[in-house]
Formats: structure tokens, sequence, C-alpha cells
């Protein structure tokens, strides 16, 4: 995760199922680097088709550590093998990772994987599903509408079109029982902070304008107790300032047209959410999915009150909770089965 001042980039930690399992390596090429990979077939007979697991943001150690076992074993118990690479610069991928890969990128190297399965007529190329979570869902509608021919996609803790970290803010200050007026003004200096680095403004003014803000005491801990130099300041505008940007919201627009580019999905799609999801705003998301998607396709969209934004129980969804390793990590009843009987329904 890549910790600024500002926080300017949407934070969707995602937890990963650290498990062992026994998988078939496979690799495939992508702006000729090697992309390391682990591929399950499915333990049915007849193989109806095969998911590619899509990460949210952040490093990965997925091959070592065996991400979404419990999920890839849902998959392949309903018929379905899966893929699922580490990106790059992590685990045995090459490359240099790069935070700030673009949505569009991560949906070609998706596609470059799609492209690897096909020409070696791997059991279930002919017929690609996806299943995602958070940052991915930016990245698999884009997949979608740039592949043509994607059987389905299963959508966990969808994103709108700009940034959540505002949302992500807010909902921690509030568990926190910060009174509304400190709260407000948090999250006034976070927009105000933002639109001085997109604007080109200096180091000065953005740390004049965010006074309450890096003294808040969640944001010192999310960043870890650092303070931005100046030329971690600079470094970062270069990048930032070359981003779509709303300014009335100070909210980085990841997709432009999202709501475009989702009512012209064309294939089936579950979408799950967490009730208590602190980390993306999975009401808004939710609202905007029966706008678009339940237009055009067949949308089924199911909630957990007591689920987080990784679909783990949860006591208050918080950000700390979220990341605290002693955590039972124990999927809400009814989550895989969410799945799996929706993929029977599919067939």
């Amino acid at each position: 995760m890549n910790k600024n001042i500002f926080s300017c980039l949407l934070v969707i930690t995602t937890f990963n199922l650290i498990v062992k399992a026994q998988n078939e390596p496979f690799e495939f090429e992508y702006k000729g680097v090697t992309l390391d990979g682990v591929l399950n077939r499915t333990s049915q007979s007849n193989t109806k088709g095969l998911v590619l697991i899509i990460h949210g943001s952040g490093k990965t150690d997925a091959v070592a550590k065996d991400y979404y076992k419990d999920i890839r074993k849902t998959l392949s118990n309903s018929g379905y093998s899966t893929l699922m690479w580490d990106k790059m610069g992590c685990g045995k991928s090459g490359g240099a990772f790069d935070y700030y890969q673009s949505i569009e990128d991560s949906a070609a190297e998706a596609i470059a994987a799609i492209n690897t399965l096909k020409k070696q007529n791997i059991p279930g190329s002919h017929a690609v599903g996806l299943w995602g979570i958070s940052r991915a869902g930016w990245v698999n509608p884009t997949i979608i509408n740039a592949y043509g021919d994607i059987k389905f996609w299963i959508s966990v803790s969808g994103v709108y079109a700009r940034e959540n970290f505002n949302y992500l803010l807010e909902q921690n200050l509030l568990l926190e029982d910060l009174p509304k007026d400190s709260i407000d003004l948090i999250l006034h200096e976070w927009a105000q902070g933002n639109r001085i680095v997109h604007s080109g403004g200096s180091f000065e003014a953005a740390q004049a304008a965010t006074i309450h803000l890096r003294q808040n005491g969640f944001m010192q801990r999310f960043n870890d107790g650092r303070q931005i130099t100046k030329k971690q300041y600079k470094d970062f505008q270069k990048r930032f300032m070359d981003v779509s940007f709303d300014t009335t919201t100070g909210q980085q627009i990841y997709v432009a047209n999202f709501e475009a580019l989702l009512s012209q999905v064309n294939c089936p799609v579950l979408a799950i959410f967490g009730e208590k999801d602190k980390n993306v705003d999975w009401r808004r998301t939710k609202t905007l999915y029966e706008k678009t998607l339940g237009a055009n396709t067949n949308l089924t969209i199911k909630t957990f009150p007591n689920a987080n934004h990784n679909l783990f129980k949860a006591k208050t969804g918080g950000f700390y909770e979220l990341e605290d390793e002693k955590s039972p990590y124990e999927h809400p009843e009814g989550y895989l089965a969410t799945i799996s009987d929706w993929l029977k329904e599919l067939n």
C-alpha cells in the first residue's frame, strides 16, 4: 500500500487467505515480462469454464501463500477451473511492481492471460468468467468491454468511479466517536490537500491546508507516524497531476465514463457486499450497479449484514480490525453457497 499524507489514492486493502494447496504452475507473458501463476483444474469430469481471479490493490504473494483457496475450491466444485497470478514484481513474477498501474493496463494484462490459456487449449478456456474484489470492480468491466467474450462476472466489494478514501476516512473517524464538526473539518482538509496537489500547488500550501488532517490520530497511524517530505510531495505530485480528477469533491477518478462502461456489460453479474464495509462505499456502488448493470444484464445482488470489506465476519468493519492478524477471518454463513448456487443457475 502506497501511503502519502493526503492518501490521494484509493485504499482498498484486501486480506488474502494464507493456506497451502497443491497447484499447477502456469506462466504467461505480458509486455515481455513473465508472470507467475497457479492453475487449479476443476475436480468435476466436465469442465464448464475457467475463472480468472483478479486481485484488489497492493502487492501480492498469491502463489506462495495460496490466496483465496476457499473461493477457488468453491469454483472448482461448481465445475470451473481457476487461474490466479502474482502482479509484476511480486512473488516470482518478473518486472517491477507499480502501485499506479492503470486500470486499462491491468485489464490488458488479464486479457494476455486469457489469450495464453486459449492458445494452450487449457480445458475451460472456451468459457472464461471473472471473480474479483475491490479494485477489480474497475478492472473486470474494463476486461469485459475490451475482450468481448466473458461469460460472467462475480464482483466482491465493488467500487464506483471515484476513489473511496474519503469514505474510509469518514467511516473510521465515526468509529472513534469524533464530533461531526471535527470530522467535517478533516474531510475538508483531505479534499483541499488533494486539490492543491493536483493543481500544481506548493508543498508549503498543502501543509498549511492540512494541519488538522495531519494531526489526526487515525491518519498518523495510517501513515505509520511518518510525515511527507518536500521531495516525496514533488515526486507524488508529478504522477498525481496526470490522473483524472474531480475538483468539486477532491477525488481521483479511476475510470472515466464509468456508468457508460458498466451499462455496456453484457454478461450475468453476481455482486456481493459486506454491510460493515468501512473501506468502500458499498451502498453507492450497489445503487450504481442497479442503475447500470440491472438495466441491461442478469444482475444478482447479495449483501451480508455482519461482513467487512473482505467478506469476513466483523464487529465494526473498521480499517484496523480488518488488518488485525488475530481476527478469525471467517466468512459469513452463506457467502460461498451464494457463489455456488448462482453458478448452478447459470447452467
